[in-house]
């Protein structure tokens, strides 16, 4: 059995299945005050099972996140404040370590990429904040969502692209450079782009107050990664503890504002979650097909035409979070990214396991095996 190459993954998915069936039974009997924790465990037991598995390996973190969520959805209570401190205090600063960790992974040659690829990376920009916004947009309108709540839709499609983009290029084969560079530089546009796009496609939806967003985003992304680039050159290295932490802290952080965001918007995610979910599933699969034959019909190689389609497709939906915070609508805003971030991984984990056994057949380069 080629994908069970220890026993204790076995192990777990045989746990996974015991929970499951745990799950649906006290759901039946109606013992929700457990439900909680047995689903929670399942997702664990099943996060755990696919690190041993080389295709599903890479969503074990979205599982994870599975897991968090079901505990906010089930408990709110636990995690909206504790005593007078209200936890979603800690998002803002979450979002800002998160974009630190960003910061210290880049470095100048990265920026020099523009000039060595700038086709690419124009199509990538251009297709991102065209593609996603007028699709949010679109969906907005046609599934009649509350004002604030399609908002939240609309400002998903307006963030520049998500970190993940650039580890679900890595696993496609795509082209890794081209995918950083167009994440930099859709997010070093973002103060920018983002509240115009917002103030045009939204601003009847919500109120939206331009120079607020500027700053949001500038102190959310800008300056940590500012503060994150000069961390690497002057420091990254001298702590190789804190190098190899800086990710765990970036996932970690990740999990903690979807938490939050959920528990303050779960009466409103069970009126419309199922719908949310279909529209966050749209938009996000619309982004990778439209991002993908933009690419083909501007005639770049497989290699590029996958990277854009996974910048295009991925957003970052902590930064939609964060904003949706400043503007006091995490609860409503809020709700479009908090599931957008999960099911993004989901389907990006599905096309990179996907593309990753088919080597594009227009670079020499891709034939080379990514461990």
């Amino acid at each position: 059995m080629p994908y069970f190459k220890k026993p204790v993954y076995t192990f777990f998915y045989l746990l996974a299945t015991v929970f499951f069936i745990a799950f649906v039974f006290i759901t039946l009997q109606q013992m929700h005050h457990w439900g909680g924790w047995i689903l929670m465990l399942f997702f664990v037991c099943l996060a755990i099972a696919f690190k041993g598995n080389k295709i599903l390996s890479g969503l074990a973190f979205t599982v994870l996140i599975l897991a968090a969520v079901s505990l906010a959805m089930y408990y709110p209570q636990y995690f909206k404040s504790m005593g007078s401190f209200k936890f979603s205090s800690l998002i803002i600063p979450l979002l800002q370590l998160i974009m630190f960790g960003m910061g210290t992974e880049l470095s100048l040659k990265d920026f020099a990429n523009v000039v060595r690829m700038p086709k690419g990376i124009i199509l990538g920009v251009i297709c991102h904040y065209t593609i996603m916004p007028l699709i949010g947009f679109t969906i907005a309108r046609l599934f009649h969502f509350p004002g604030e709540i399609a908002a939240g839709i609309i400002l998903v499609g307006c963030c520049p692209s998500g970190l993940a983009s650039n580890v679900m290029a890595y696993l496609s084969r795509a082209n890794l450079a081209l995918s950083v560079s167009v994440t930099t530089i859709s997010t070093l546009l973002a103060p920018f782009i983002t509240p115009l796009l917002m103030r045009l496609l939204a601003g009847s939806l919500i109120e939206i107050n331009f120079w607020a967003m500027v700053w949001d985003i500038t102190k959310i992304v800008i300056l940590p990664i500012v503060a994150g680039l000069t961390f690497h050159y002057l420091v990254r290295g001298k702590f190789k503890w804190l190098d190899k932490a800086m990710p765990v802290f970036s996932m970690i952080g990740i999990i903690l504002i979807l938490v939050v965001i959920t528990a303050a918007g779960r009466d409103n995610l069970l009126k419309v979650g199922g719908l949310l979910i279909l529209a966050t599933f749209i938009h996000n699969v619309s982004g990778f097909i439209l991002g993908y034959f933009s690419g083909r019909l501007l005639k770049f190689s497989e290699r590029d035409c996958r990277t854009i389609a996974l910048e295009v497709g991925m957003q970052n939906a902590g930064l939609a979070s964060g904003l949706a915070l400043t503007m006091g609508k995490m609860a409503t805003a809020g709700l479009a990214p908090a599931i957008f971030g999960p099911m993004m991984n989901l389907n990006g984990s599905f096309i990179s396991s996907w593309w990753h056994n088919r080597v594009p057949k227009d670079d020499s380069e891709a034939a080379i095996t990514v461990t």
